[in-house]
């Protein structure tokens, strides 16, 4: 779940003066990596470049996975049609709704015009392009099956994202009825507890202990109501930027994570699912398994994995089996680890880690639906429980009442 620091990219233009062939000025805008590449397009149209001088532009929404692995679909499609790679990256950039997405497109055009490498313009903008991707894109620049590799790329992409949108969906519900509940909780706890108290200081009479409990809890909310959704908020903003920055504390989460009795299991598959997809893609392009590995670990979303993999790495490196570390390791279960061994012995690695990623895909798939369906009848509980608790605590006064008069 580590994730590297990335410098965020700036959405620049340039503007330039010049003359033409006829000597006559000429001036205009351009979108590109830098200036030497401003002054590089313009010297092959002809014109002598006197000045370029970088203009900040903004708007536009930001640029999220999805918009890359949409334009990855539309570069492959259109390089498997045999449309050249300038003129794809062009159409794409003009069929963007997106701004910033428009001028990325266009600054990695002008690299690849001046004729940098498709996977070194990658390269620069690492906040859209992780290693994994910039290698696949090497491996088919370098093997002249660019468009395959691509095509391999959106499905990857496109099976990571349906992954990760279950995981969410299986977590935002219990999340956002958590935080409901509290909110409602809060309100009857502020607003609703202290009316019932002025009626009940005229009842004349001691009031049960489970009212007299929800009464003093009422009684803090109203006081510090403040300080509560403070330290609350405080609490889980610092503890989300702690999850997010320290290694140390990826490490621990996440290792509690996969032992969570109803989560645990999900998160484990959902960790395998990728990294076996990871593998399978990068092996199948023809990329060395050690530098394969380098990938692996981070896009399994999970430190524990991660530093199985570093280790398998390791030991991969100095002559031993992959099956042999895996096993090694012990965060595998034994069909991934005997499939490997099936795909190692048999010269299809790559098809047997397929599999694989299918198999743990499906087993995700039916492990949220499974989920979904065991939520609702605890959040209910959980809820009936707290609310009817207190309202049985507000109305106990009121069935004693009787005895008063």
């Amino acid at each position: 779940m580590a994730t590297a620091a990335v410098a965020r990219i700036k959405d620049t233009v340039f503007e330039w003066e010049g003359k033409d062939k006829n000597g006559k000025v000429v001036r205009g805008e351009m979108r590109a990596g830098g200036e030497a590449m401003v002054s590089a397009s313009l010297r092959r149209q002809g014109v002598m470049v006197n000045k370029v001088k970088k203009r900040r532009t903004s708007g536009g929404k930001s640029i999220k996975q999805k918009d890359i692995a949409i334009f990855t679909r539309q570069l492959s499609t259109m390089m498997r049609a045999g449309v050249p790679l300038i003129q794809s990256f062009d159409i794409v950039a003009r069929g963007s709704t997106n701004p910033k997405l428009t001028r990325l497109l266009t600054d990695i055009r002008s690299d690849v015009e001046t004729g940098t490498s498709l996977s070194a313009a990658f390269r620069k903008h690492p906040l859209y392009f992780d290693a994994l991707y910039c290698n696949l894109v090497e491996a088919g620049e370098a093997g002249g099956i660019l468009e395959t590799l691509l095509d391999r790329l959106a499905i990857y992409q496109e099976k990571t994202m349906a992954i990760k949108a279950k995981i969410k969906s299986a977590m935002i519900y219990p999340i956002a009825v958590l935080v409901v509940a509290f909110v409602v909780l809060s309100v009857i706890m502020i607003f609703v507890i202290p009316a019932f108290e002025d009626v009940f200081k005229n009842f004349g009479a001691d009031l049960p202990a489970p009212t007299l409990i929800v009464i003093s809890i009422s009684k803090i909310f109203v006081a510090y109501w403040y300080l509560i959704f403070g330290i609350i908020g405080g609490g889980v903003y610092f503890f989300l930027q702690s999850w997010k920055r320290s290694p140390k504390m990826q490490r621990y989460m996440d290792r509690l994570l996969l032992r969570i009795p109803v989560f645990g299991p999900l998160l484990n598959k959902t960790a395998i699912a990728r990294w076996t997809r990871t593998l399978s893609t990068m092996f199948a392009a023809g990329v060395p398994l050690v530098e394969a590995l380098d990938s692996v670990g981070g896009a399994s979303g999970n430190a524990v994995f991660k530093d199985a993999t570093d280790q398998i790495q390791k030991d991969v490196s100095t002559g031993s089996a992959l099956t042999t570390s895996m096993q090694t390791t012990g965060v595998f279960p034994i069909m991934v680890i005997q499939m490997c061994a099936i795909g190692e012995e048999s010269g299809s690695l790559d098809a047997m880690l397929g599999k694989a990623a299918e198999f743990y895909e499906d087993e995700v798939d039916e492990a949220v639906k499974g989920l979904s369906s065991l939520m609702e009848p605890i959040i209910i509980v959980i809820l009936g429980t707290l609310i009817g608790g207190i309202v049985v605590s507000m109305y106990l006064p009121i069935f004693k009442l009787g005895q008063v008069v």
